[in-house]
């Protein structure tokens, strides 16, 4: 196996990858099984250790409930059951091509899911068993950035890969889709992001990060290839260090 520049990884998706755009709802079977055969691959050809943290707003986001009238907290609880709905089906799909992966939730469910216990999450990892964290910190106020933030420290990881699912390749300068002048950063400050608003991760995510000198590629995660080729070393995404 070729040595991969990380040996632990954290994979962050968001809900949206799992629709198969920004635009769409629900869960998209065929974008689905892309995201699972780029995770068994990676598992396949690099000495790596990976988890997962999904989100949930291919279903439903705490934000958008809010903005209409309903409980913040209430509406932010309903958001992480719809991670949980996320982690399910991508385990399913692993499962099936072969892949040993575990559900851990910050919120139990017995029936479903492990609840979230970071030395049994650990010692799945170094098993080979692929991760996937699901619900959240468990606290309303906190997106799924930050549960991918504190995850990848708890852990241990090596870097946090946070998958985009709208076609951006990475950090522009202004909304590539809004401003033709847009360019494209290949490696920025976690200072710059929180300062300059890059729309890299949330604030708190990025801080956690910072504090703790954990490094994070955002990259266009439905591009197939992307994760194979960070892990080589290759220059894809944007790097926040």
């Amino acid at each position: 196996m070729p040595k991969p520049k990380w040996k632990r990884v954290l994979l962050k998706l968001s809900g949206e990858a799992f629709a198969g755009g920004s635009d769409n709802y629900g869960i998209s079977n065929p974008t689905l099984n892309v995201i699972a055969a780029e995770i068994c691959g990676i598992r396949k050809d690099f000495d790596v250790e990976l988890a997962v943290v999904v989100g949930g707003g291919n279903i439903w986001r705490g934000m958008e409930g809010a903005d209409e009238g309903m409980d913040r907290a209430q509406a932010d609880y309903m958001g992480m059951l719809a991670t949980v709905i996320n982690a399910l089906a991508l385990q399913d799909v692993l499962v099936r091509m072969g892949q040993p992966t575990r559900v851990q939730t910050a919120i139990h469910m017995g029936q479903v899911a492990e609840p979230y216990i970071r030395r049994k999450a650990l010692r799945h990892i170094e098993k080979g068993r692929v991760v996937i964290f699901a619900s959240g910190t468990g606290n309303p106020f906190f997106t799924t950035d930050t549960t991918a933030a504190l995850r990848a420290v708890e852990i241990e990881a090596d870097v946090l890969l946070k998958g985009t699912h709208s076609g951006t390749d990475g950090i522009y300068t202004a909304d590539p889709k809004l401003d033709a002048h847009a360019k494209k950063l290949d490696k920025v400050s976690y200072m710059d992001a929180i300062q300059q608003k890059l729309k890299a991760m949330d604030s708190t995510a990025l801080s956690l990060c910072m504090d703790n000198k954990m490094p994070i590629v955002m990259f266009d995660l439905l591009k197939q290839g992307n994760v194979s080729a960070i892990l080589e070393g290759k220059q894809v995404g944007t790097l926040v260090s």
